[in-house]
């Protein structure tokens, strides 16, 4: 039992070859699950009006920001459940519960591209989804060809985060359209919070945190996502 919990706290960058490719392996799989998750979850969500009107109701004002900060307070403990527990059942249930929060909150700028694009709704989708897997898949490849260590980039993000839920407060709370520069400043965020947790998954993670770091991913990639879509939808 001893030499198995060592053998758990291990990290990924000191383990053999072979071993960190079955972990790369297993990461991506798990992402590549929960995007369908999240779809499944979406359009499911879109089949039920109550679910529908009742995020909808929630996009003005003070709302929105209790939506949030919800938001927030969920995917956070999410992510703890994900990272922090030595249970499995738990690092999966923060993963679903993560899904089901994400699909949540995308209710109402799903429901705008669709009101926007009309007949085109499903272009705009399609398109936003293959910019955002073509970056996603780019910033991915730099950090494994160039194994460089993106954590230095954490500072950075956490104050570009900061600035950026001020703005948000402050646009909800005054009234102002943040506007499409802010998208493009939160799709460069979007993208250096792809290089950190990819670099985390090779350099930070334990060899059975997979999950976790496959929640990390996904994190970063629906908020690269989010703003994608916004701006094709506001074209």
């Amino acid at each position: 039992m001893e030499n198995h919990q060592n053998s758990n706290i291990q990290m990924v960058g000191q383990l053999t070859d072979v071993e960190r490719v079955a972990f790369y392996k297993k990461t991506y799989a798990h992402l590549a699950g929960t995007v369908l998750l999240f779809i499944f979850v979406e359009t499911l969500f879109f089949q039920i009006d109550v679910i529908v009107e009742l995020a909808l109701s929630l996009t003005g004002g003070i709302s929105w920001l209790l939506l949030l900060g919800g938001f927030m307070l969920v995917t956070n403990y999410a992510e703890r459940m994900a990272l922090k527990s030595d249970n499995t059942n738990m690092h999966y249930a923060g993963l679903i519960l993560y899904v089901i929060a994400e699909a949540f909150i995308f209710i109402p700028l799903i429901f705008i591209a669709m009101m926007m694009a009309g007949e085109g709704a499903f272009d705009i989708l399609n398109q936003a989804a293959i910019l955002t897997l073509s970056l996603f898949t780019g910033l991915s490849a730099i950090v494994f060809l160039t194994k460089k260590d993106f954590s230095f980039l954490k500072s950075a993000l956490a104050v570009g985060f900061c600035i950026a839920l001020g703005l948000i407060i402050a646009g909800t709370l005054f009234g102002f359209n943040l506007g499409l520069w802010f998208s493009v400043g939160m799709v460069v965020l979007a993208s250096g919070s792809i290089l950190y947790q990819t670099s985390n998954m090779i350099h930070k993670y334990q060899k059975h945190q997979h999950v976790a770091a496959s929640l990390g991913l996904f994190a970063s990639l629906m908020l690269l996502f989010w703003y994608i879509l916004s701006i094709l939808s506001n074209d």
